[in-house]
C-alpha cells in the first residue's frame, strides 16, 4: 500500500523538540523495480524536487536512485540562499517563481523549512562594482524585482553592525530570503514518496545500457531497471554518470567551504555578500552565524576537506565588514561542491542522440535555489506541456555547435 500524507509514521514535520524526523518511506535495503516510466538518479534537492512535481502531475511510476544518503551532496552542505537578484532576464523570472514556491513550501508541502524574506544585501568596493549593481537594478526593477540602489549610510541603516571603511554603495532586496536546507530536501522527499515515488538510498550506480527500442537499463547493486527515461540530477558527479552511455558533459566540481558559529542574539535580518572577496553571511533561526568566502587556487577537485586557509580567509573578512563578531567561535566548518559549467550557466534537456536521456547540472551553486521552479518546469514538459525555453536555451549542444553563443551570460554567480 502507499504511504498518504496523513500517515502518521511518515511524519517529517518537525516536533516540539525541533526535531525533523526522515521520511519512513525511503527504501534502504531490498531490490529495485524491474521497470520504471523515469528513474532520477541524485537524491539530491533537484532530483527530488522533479520527482514530487511529476508525481504531483499524476505521473507516480518513477523512483529516485540516491547512492549515498539524503543531503549527503551539495544540497546539504549550503547557505540556504534565494535570491532573485541576478544580471540576466531569464534567471530573474526563474527566481521570481522559486521565491514564490519557496514561501508556499510549508503549506504546500507540511515542512516548515524556516523560510524568511529578510533580504540579499549585496556590499561594493569600487566604482565598478555600483555600476554592476546599478545595470542589475534597472535589469530586475524591470520585471517587478524591487532591488534598490543604497549608499553607505542606507546599507548601516539595514545592518547598523557594518564597518563601512571602503564600501562605496550597495543593492538591496528585501524579498529575497534564507531557508533551512535539509528540511527542504525532506520535504520533497516525503511528499513525492507520499504520492507514490519510490526512493531508494545507498544505491551506487554502477553501469547505464541503452535499450533497443529506447530506455535505459540501469544496473546497481540492488537490481536493475529499465526506465523509459532517464534523469541525471547528480550535480558535480554530472560527467561520470553521463559518461557510462559515451556522453560528455563538459562540468567540474570546485569545493566551497563554509562554516556556521556559536549562536548569538538574532540581530542579522538579511544576507550579506561582498563583491570583492565573495563573502557572504546570514544569521540562521536559531542564532548561528553561517557564511563563506572565495578561496582562490583550489581548483578542480572532489575534495571536500576543510582548510585552515579557508577559515582564516573568512575571519579575516567577516571581522573587518562586521568587527562586532570578533570575538565569536566557529563551532562547525564543512564544504561542498559546486557544479562549474564553462559559461556559468546550467545543462538541462536530452542530448540528440539520447533523446531519453535528460540533464539537469551545471548550475554553479544555485541549482538549490533554482530547484523548485526547474522541477516544475521539467515535470510540466515530462507530462505532455511544451517545453519552456530553459530547455531550448541551455542545452548541451551550445559547447559544441556555438547554438546558445547567444544566451545572456550570467554574471553574478555569487553569493
Amino acid at each position: 500500500m502507499q504511504p498518504t500524507i496523513d500517515d502518521e509514521e511518515d511524519d517529517s514535520r518537525a516536533d516540539l523538540s525541533g526535531e525533523i524526523r526522515l521520511p519512513a518511506t525511503l527504501e534502504g535495503a531490498g531490490p529495485l523495480p524491474a521497470r520504471a516510466e523515469i528513474a532520477i538518479v541524485g537524491g539530491g534537492v533537484m532530483g527530488l524536487s522533479i520527482a514530487y512535481h511529476l508525481a504531483r502531475r499524476g505521473l507516480t511510476d518513477v523512483i529516485v536512485i540516491e547512492r549515498g544518503y539524503l543531503a549527503e551532496g551539495a544540497s546539504g552542505r549550503n547557505g540556504g540562499g534565494v535570491r532573485q537578484q541576478w544580471s540576466t532576464e531569464i534567471n530573474i523570472r526563474l527566481m521570481q517563481e522559486s521565491v514564490e514556491l519557496c514561501r508556499r513550501f510549508a503549506v504546500d508541502l507540511g515542512v516548515n523549512v524556516w523560510f524568511r524574506q529578510g533580504g540579499y544585501l549585496f556590499l561594493a568596493r569600487n566604482a565598478k562594482e555600483v555600476a554592476r549593481l546599478e545595470k542589475n537594478i534597472d535589469l530586475q526593477n524591470r520585471f517587478g524585482v524591487h532591488t534598490r540602489m543604497l549608499d553607505p549610510a542606507q546599507a548601516r541603516d539595514i545592518v547598523p553592525e557594518l564597518d563601512l571603511t571602503g564600501i562605496v554603495g550597495a543593492s538591496y532586496n528585501p524579498s529575497d530570503g534564507i531557508l533551512f536546507p535539509w528540511p527542504f530536501l525532506w520535504g520533497y522527499a516525503r511528499q513525492a514518496a507520499a504520492h507514490g515515488v519510490r526512493i531508494f538510498t545507498q544505491t551506487p550506480v554502477g553501469t547505464i545500457e541503452p535499450m533497443a527500442g529506447g530506455g535505459y537499463l540501469v544496473k546497481t547493486p540492488r537490481g536493475a531497471v529499465a526506465a523509459r527515461r532517464l534523469i541525471n540530477a547528480t550535480g558535480a558527479w554530472s560527467p561520470q554518470l553521463a559518461a557510462m552511455i559515451g556522453v560528455d558533459v563538459p562540468t567540474h566540481p570546485i569545493r566551497h567551504e563554509i562554516c556556521s558559529s556559536e549562536p548569538l542574539k538574532p540581530f542579522l535580518k538579511p544576507m550579506v555578500s561582498e563583491l570583492s572577496s565573495g563573502l557572504y553571511c546570514s544569521q540562521s533561526m536559531r542564532g548561528e552565524i553561517v557564511g563563506g568566502v572565495t578561496v582562490p587556487g583550489h581548483g578542480s577537485t572532489y575534495g571536500m576537506g576543510s582548510t585552515l586557509e579557508f577559515l582564516a580567509t573568512y575571519a579575516r573578512r567577516l571581522v573587518r565588514l562586521m568587527p562586532i563578531l570578533g570575538e565569536v567561535k566557529i563551532l562547525r566548518q564543512w564544504a561542498g561542491p559546486y557544479d562549474q559549467s564553462p559559461d556559468g550557466n546550467p545543462i538541462l534537456g536530452a542530448p540528440a542522440d539520447h533523446p531519453d536521456f535528460f540533464l539537469a547540472c551545471g548550475f554553479v551553486g544555485h541549482g538549490f535555489m533554482m530547484a523548485p521552479i526547474v522541477g516544475k518546469l521539467y515535470a510540466e514538459w515530462l507530462t505532455g506541456e511544451p517545453p519552456h525555453e530553459i530547455f531550448s536555451r541551455y542545452t548541451l549542444r551550445r559547447f559544441h555547435d556555438g547554438s546558445g553563443a547567444s544566451a545572456p551570460k550570467e554574471d553574478f554567480n555569487i553569493g
